[in-house]
């Protein structure tokens, strides 16, 4: 029986608890390192808890019914997941990324990974031309779609004809949107990234990453990787991560309409003089996105008219939190020059148009009304404050 997103959420693509017999309806945490063995040479299956545990197995189902994909496998953080699919390369091999990605992952790229011999590109997928940019190195092409912070919307399906032209990987980290509003794998990537920490865990109260494939061959070498470097997700961070995504369908689309009525608030600010975000009719992103995606997600990026306000509005909020990270339940506001982008040369910042004067919102679930009255009172005390 197939069903429907919303309840694979719940289920993934079976019902059944092969290891349960007491009826349990929520999934049990197997908070074991190891597993006994019935004989020599005979396995229930479960060994040792750094190659496999029946928990973590059960969100890495969940995940890759969602997306689509023939195999996911979960890892402690979204970082690790991102550094384990580096091993996928070796010393010479190229990789082509957008130059707007988020902070950590620019570190990863330049500090560690190019420093164990790959190299990368880093363009404007939005403006620049892809194949001018691939040689006989290029392996394979990474994106964010829409990117972090500055919602550029990427034509995965575009993309995913070049990277086949020219036999090369395309990876898609899909947090922003999740896979209830966004498959990449269905689109034609070939691996899809998440940091499971963010929407899919959905309460700001764990870390997870995650990778998904569509192929059979990568999904062998990663597991061989997973339980290599030991950075698979722990048990009770797997069950926290399974409760999350219950509750996804209604999480993604209370938090949009969220979304929406802010942008349409700050459509009307004086002092608010860009805003990022795909649902903006008559924007090019909002083309792509219809095209690609079943919603716009819950993601704002905008620009006010000093340094000194967007401080001011950090500072001034008193219901929404000035916090890293995004995509929990509570609505936070980040200020990516100091905090997800701190790491990345100015210079690379001020190109992507990440100023002193952005601010990155990531609306939760709370009552919008309130929201708005907070980011209202907020740049209208900048004023006064000085």
């Amino acid at each position: 029986m197939s069903y429907e997103i919303a309840t694979r959420c719940l289920y993934g693509d079976k019902k059944e608890n092969a290891f349960d017999r007491t009826g349990a309806i929520s999934y049990p945490i197997y908070q074991t390192a190891t597993y006994e063995h019935p004989a020599v040479g005979q396995s229930t299956g479960y060994d040792y808890s750094r190659l496999q545990n029946p928990t973590r197995q059960h969100v890495e189902d969940i995940v890759a019914s969602l997306e689509g994909g023939v195999d996911a496998l979960a890892f402690s953080s979204g970082m690790a997941a991102i550094t384990a699919l580096m091993e996928l390369f070796r010393p010479g091999d190229h990789i082509i990324t957008d130059s707007d990605l988020y902070g950590g992952a620019i570190r990863l790229f330049d500090n560690v990974s190019e420093k164990n011999g790959i190299k990368f590109s880093h363009i404007q997928f939005h403006l620049d031309k892809v194949e001018d940019f691939i040689n006989e190195d290029t392996k394979a092409i990474y994106i964010e779609t829409p990117t972090n912070p500055m919602m550029n919307v990427i034509d995965i399906r575009a993309l995913a004809e070049v990277a086949k032209s020219h036999g090369l990987l395309l990876i898609v980290d899909n947090t922003f949107l999740t896979p209830y509003f966004q498959k990449p794998l269905e689109l034609g990537a070939d691996i899809v990234i998440h940091s499971g920490t963010k929407f899919l865990g959905g309460h700001n109260d764990t870390l997870a990453g995650f990778i998904v494939t569509s192929s059979e061959e990568i999904s062998e070498k990663l597991r061989f990787l997973i339980k290599t470097v030991g950075s698979g997700l722990a048990p009770f961070d797997s069950w926290l991560i399974v409760r999350g995504i219950k509750t996804l369908p209604l999480r993604m689309e209370k938090a949009q309409q969220n979304a929406q009525e802010i942008v349409a608030f700050l459509q009307k600010q004086e002092k608010v003089v860009n805003i990022y975000y795909p649902g903006i009719e008559g924007t090019e992103s909002y083309e792509i996105c219809r095209k690609q995606a079943t919603g716009f997600g819950s993601m704002v990026t905008f620009e006010v008219e000093s340094k000194e306000l967007a401080h001011h509005i950090l500072k001034a909020t008193k219901l929404i939190p000035f916090a890293e990270s995004l995509g929990g339940t509570e609505t936070l506001i980040t200020y990516p020059t100091t905090q997800t982008h701190a790491d990345v040369p100015e210079e690379v910042r001020i190109k992507n148009g990440v100023t002193d004067r952005v601010l990155r919102l990531s609306a939760g679930i709370e009552d919008s009304r309130d929201l708005i009255e907070d980011l209202k009172q907020a740049i209208e005390s900048f004023e006064g404050s000085l």
